[in-house]
């Protein structure tokens, strides 16, 4: 997964959201743009999709989470905290196993 990339202290993630949804799920993998695809329930206003972003996963994944890059974009840079990419693999493919 390309998407996923190692640093010092954690990962960076590029995702893809897409807001207004019925409900928070992780739908998938683009492989043509490396990012994973989220949908969210949130509308993009006043930080309300940012907000319901970093909050669904950092509960999925027990870390802290940012927006790196793309606060204003549906196409995002996400660090997560104190987490190898393999965890992080391992934690979507069991969300993604267990939809």
């Amino acid at each position: 997964m390309e998407a996923v990339k190692n640093t010092l202290d954690g990962i960076i993630v590029d995702i893809e959201v897409s807001p207004n949804s019925s409900h928070f799920t992780i739908s998938g993998y683009n492989e043509w743009r490396d990012e994973i695809k989220i949908n969210i329930k949130s509308v993009p206003q006043k930080g309300k999709a940012n907000q319901e972003l970093i909050k669904e996963l950092s509960n999925l994944t027990n870390c802290n989470v940012e927006i790196v890059s793309g606060q204003k974009s549906k196409h995002k840079t996400l660090k997560f905290y104190k987490i190898s990419k393999k965890e992080f693999e391992d934690i979507i493919k069991d969300y993604l196993k267990n939809k």
